[in-house]
This record gives structure tokens, sequence and C-alpha cells, in this order.
């Protein structure tokens, strides 16, 4: 996979908040095997936790993706992204600009709006959207290379609730990275996404939220993985009726 001509390995990214404990967080991404962990500014600057919180993600070695989770304007956004650049010296970010407090649905207008300034502005912009194409088309005329639709709202653990939508973006998008952000809770919710076709699937309360965060890593790493492999294995299409595997011609006729 690559992401702004960068090759990645790994089609789990990871976020890093609300996990119990720092060691359990360094222990879940590494079960996770993911290269690319999300950081909000927001968590990354609260009082007591900044300059250490910034150290222990270091020591993961994975590639940075600041967001600006939280943000409701285009202004709060390019500020925002402007100051993780900063801090993470990096050009990618994670655009998110809220539209909505109770679903935590993007803005798409403002959305549009932002990704082309930070794109003229130098930064690699990933788009936390909806799975609607219109929508898909404007980002990547604003310059991103990437699109990240919702799978469902953040942190609701539903599953994929329009599975139909994403087949249409990956049909639509053949040669665009698509990367489910948001609304996977469980293992077999990461198979489905990847099975649809996406690149890959971001994801954070899943993992931090379970009972037990580093196995849920490692269990929805592997879901990832079969998803994947069966994809590319081209699965048979569902039908309606039953088709015997046994043939019925040769069979003893009895009268």
């Amino acid at each position: 996979m690559q992401l702004y001509g960068q090759d990645i390995t790994s089609r789990l990214l990871l976020g890093t908040a609300q996990y119990p404990s720092p060691s359990i967080l360094n222990a879940a991404i590494k079960n996770s095997a993911s290269e690319i962990i999300t950081v909000s500014l927001r968590r990354e600057t609260a009082e007591g936790t900044g300059a250490g919180f910034w150290d222990q993600l270091r020591t993961s070695e994975c590639r940075i993706l600041p967001n600006t989770a939280g943000c409701h304007s285009v202004q709060e956004a390019l500020t925002t992204a402007h100051m993780a650049r900063e801090l993470f010296d990096t050009p990618w970010i994670k655009l998110e600009v809220i539209g909505h407090s109770d679903t935590l649905q993007p803005d798409v207008f403002a959305l549009v709006e932002a990704a082309r300034v930070l794109s003229d502005d130098g930064f690699q912009v990933f788009p936390y959207t909806t799975d609607d194409l219109v929508v898909g088309e404007k980002l990547l005329e604003a310059g991103c290379e990437v699109l990240m639709p919702w799978g469902a709202p953040i942190g609701s653990g539903q599953g994929l609730r329009n599975p139909d939508a994403l087949r249409a973006m990956r049909a639509h998008f053949p040669d665009v990275p698509l990367i489910v952000d948001a609304g996977i809770g469980r293992p077999s919710d990461a198979t489905q996404a990847m099975e649809l076709g996406m690149d890959a699937v971001l994801l954070n309360t899943a993992v931090a939220k379970a009972g037990d965060p580093v196995g849920m890593a490692r269990a929805i790493a592997l879901a990832i993985e079969a998803g994947r492999e069966g994809y590319l294995a081209d699965p048979m299409e569902r039908r309606d009726m039953a088709v015997p595997s046994t043939p019925v011609l040769g069979l003893a006729a009895l009268s």
C-alpha cells in the first residue's frame, strides 16, 4: 500500500487515546504491528501529559499521523494542523471538521474547503469523510490522495452501517487508497471492510476499550489480514437459491 508515495506494509492504523495505561498502549501498538498511529494535538498538549506522551510514542518507531480531532470549523482545523506540523515535523494530517455534535459526522463543506487550503500549503491530507461519492470527488480535486470514509459514528462500534456505499466507493475510485475510519467495533467488522476492497482500517476505541486491548489489537490485525486475502482471492457471489455441491448426474434412479 502506498500513501502519499510512502510504502506501508501494515493495513491497520491505530489510534492512541483512551487506553488504560501507557504500558498497555505500547503493548497494543506492538501487538497490532501497525506502522501508523494517530495522535490528537489536543491530547499531546494537555496539561501534564504532553511531553511524556510524545516521548512515549517516539519509542514505538511508528509513523505519526496527527489529527485535528475536535475541530468544528475550517479556521480551527487549519490552526490545529499548522501546530501539529510544527510539533510532529510531518506534512501528514488527518483532517477532521466535525459538523454534528451527537454523531460526530463531518461537515463535508468545511472539510473540502480546509483540505484545499492545507493541500495548497504543502500538507498531505487524510480526510475523515462520509461515504458520499461527490464529496470524495471534491476532496480529490482539492488535492487529497487518500479518502477515509466512516463506517459508523466515531466510537460507536456499530460496524459498517452502509457496506453498499463503501462497495460503490471502491468501484468509483479504483486507484485511490480508501481507509475505513470510525465505527469498527469487532474483528469481523474489520474483515468485512477489507473484503469490500478497502485498503486499510483506522480504529481506536475498539482496541482501547476492549477488556484486553493487547489481545484485541492482535485479533483485529489478523482479521484485516484475512479480509485482505479474501478480497484478493475473489470470493464467490451470493446466491438466492441453494446450489448443490454434489453433482446429481449419474445418481441411481429408484422406482
